[in-house]
């Protein structure tokens, strides 16, 4: 069921955004070859204290899994795609970084990603990760009200397959704001006009995830998803709110 938030639950998941988007931004700025994933991880959680939220991941507890999530951040690298554990592995220059978060503020969720290039890297890598930004770009500009799930993801899936790159097979955006994970799932591939129409209220996790390689991955016994071919992946994911003015972004 998809839950219609009213302009003042909007605001409140937009004040779990904005410590997120601070969050993640500093996150970005510290990670430098020789650091490892969990001191970023320690920096983010005590950030989002801080700042009087609430780590969205820590303990958090999907469907099926049998641990809560041990981590505020998801810390991907390389052919890692989402929900790579915090490890002491020390970031070297030419990896690619995908930093996945979410903040609680009085109940209400925000969810956003980015990924950056650590030190050095190929020129591929720089424009896998431009690729998958401007995706999400394309992607929020379509979620407009009247639109459906599939414009959206016609637009961000269009967009990777131009620039020859694919997009990850299985794994979506979602709806957010009482709990991380809401109805509808997102897809990063579509038809237009097709799938569930958008509705001012509606508030929504876009997040294309992109890869060099096939497109197919594996998840591992620590729940994360890794490319099957080994090949890179990055992600980029923000919160938006649909309204009659058009998409709002809330992280």
């Amino acid at each position: 069921m998809v839950l219609i938030k009213t302009v003042d639950q909007i605001a409140k998941i937009a004040r779990a955004g904005k410590i997120l988007r601070a969050t993640l931004k500093l996150v970005a700025k510290e990670a430098k070859p020789g650091v490892t994933l969990t001191a970023l991880d320690r920096l983010a959680e005590k950030m989002i204290i801080k700042n009087g939220g609430k780590p969205a991941f820590l303990g958090y507890r999907p469907h099926g899994a049998k641990v809560g999530y041990p981590a505020t951040l998801c810390t991907s690298v390389n052919e890692i795609v989402v929900h790579g554990v915090p490890t002491s592995y020390k970031l070297k220059s030419g990896d690619l970084l995908s930093i996945d978060c979410g903040v609680i503020i009085d109940g209400w969720y925000s969810d956003a990603a980015v990924t950056i290039g650590v030190g050095k890297i190929t020129p591929i890598a720089k424009k896998l990760i431009k690729v998958t930004e401007i995706a999400l770009e394309k992607g929020i500009a379509a979620a407009r009200a009247g639109n459906t799930v599939g414009d959206i993801g016609h637009a961000i899936g269009g967009f990777v397959k131009l620039n020859k790159m694919f997009t990850i097979k299985g794994l979506t955006g979602h709806g957010i704001g009482t709990a991380l994970h809401e109805d509808p799932s997102i897809f990063n591939e579509g038809n237009p006009g097709e799938g569930m129409k958008l509705q001012p209220g509606m508030v929504i996790a876009i997040e294309p995830m992109v890869a060099l390689g096939t497109g197919r991955v594996k998840q591992l016994s620590d729940d994360s998803f890794v490319m099957a071919d080994g090949s890179l992946s990055a992600h980029f994911e923000k919160t938006i709110a649909i309204t009659t003015k058009g998409p709002k972004i809330l992280t």
